[in-house]
């Protein structure tokens, strides 16, 4: 079975009512780290103030997304988990860094969450930039979910380690009443030319080709940057990272593909899904800018869906799924992160 074909049975909504749990999901964008929790039966409530991204949501998933601009007063319904990816303003090298006091912070409105609805268990993921210089921001958080009685462990965890065909660092979060853990790695890497299939090759009239000036701005942009292998997409490998300004940006870092005779394809929306390790049913409400910013903004599902099964897992004791404590010791040493218990 092709990469694909798994994915687009292997990530389809279910509830499972011998599990009958339901997770609230905060800053859901257009649903990816739900769809990942609803692939593994879970039932999804979401919140998202882009009206694009919650209409995908609604056309894909099971789940009700509410399009609405979230508050520290904001209600919601019973919830036996909370999730999320909370936005944080602090994070810029501008920013004054007043962190749980900064009124652009998500961060408030998650601990607000959790406080009313007193979860079993929480999740949240972040940039990888949430481990250095804002270190300080993350142990702030941290403090004030563990006042509130819950044992917190954070990891820098990379996507390609959960059959995503993309290098994507992310810092997740979770906490619970009892101790849990992170899911154990996947011994399998997933390249590019394996999610992206025959579609890496195809074109057409529609197709967007580098022009001759851009050919020679991307030169001028990779001497400058002294980039050793040039930035198209190597099929023999997982992706680099996608984000919103390489997918629907005109830069030199622009995610393409080189064909055979040479000429350099800007990716579709539907090769930056696959990428994302979206299905390829999952329909993405909106104009091209719109579509590939909720991809580049999404948490890959697949990373979703191994997340969701090691918190499934420890919901119905089954630890088998998880990564043991020395496991964990050492994926904590090697990457040198502090872990809050």
């Amino acid at each position: 079975m092709e990469y694909w074909e798994e994915i687009n049975t292997k990530l389809k909504p279910w509830i499972d009512a011998d599990l009958n749990k339901t997770v609230v999901d905060l800053f859901a964008g257009c649903g990816g780290l739900s769809l990942g929790f609803e692939a593994n039966g879970f039932k999804t409530i979401g919140y998202e103030m882009d009206e694009n991204a919650t209409k995908t949501y609604n056309r894909n998933l099971i789940g009700e997304c509410f399009n609405q601009k979230l508050t520290t007063e904001t209600i919601y319904p019973k919830a036996d988990i909370v999730i999320g990816g909370p936005p944080c303003q602090p994070f810029s090298v501008g920013g004054k860094q007043l962190g749980l006091k900064d009124s652009r912070d998500g961060f408030p409105i998650f601990l607000s969450a959790v406080k009313q609805l007193d979860p079993e268990v929480l999740l949240f993921e972040n940039v990888r930039g949430m481990l250095y210089k804002n270190k300080w921001y993350l142990k702030e958080v941290i403090e004030e979910l563990e006042k509130l009685g819950y044992y917190v462990s954070y990891s820098l965890l990379n996507a390609k380690d959960y059959e995503v065909p993309q290098n994507r660092e992310r810092v997740i979060v979770i906490g619970s009443k009892k101790k849990n853990r992170f899911p154990k790695k996947i011994n399998r890497k997933v390249t590019a030319g394996e999610a992206l299939g025959e579609l890496a090759f195809q074109f057409d009239e529609d197709s967007k080709f580098f022009t001759k000036s851009m050919d020679e701005y991307v030169a001028r942009y990779e001497k400058a940057s002294k980039c050793v292998n040039p930035r198209d997409l190597y099929l023999d490998r997982p992706a680099r990272t996608l984000t919103c300004r390489n997918l629907a940006g005109a830069t030199g870092d622009m995610h393409r593909v080189r064909l055979k005779d040479g000429r350099r394809r800007r990716i579709t929306v539907r090769e930056g899904a696959r990428l994302q390790s979206f299905p390829d049913w999952f329909e993405f409400i909106g104009t091209e800018t719109h579509q590939y910013n909720q991809i580049g903004n999404a948490v890959a599902p697949n990373f979703a869906y191994h997340l969701a099964s090691s918190i499934k897992d420890y919901l119905t004791n089954d630890l088998s799924y998880l990564i043991t404590e020395n496991e964990q010791f050492k994926l904590f040493e090697n990457e040198a992160i502090y872990q809050s218990r």
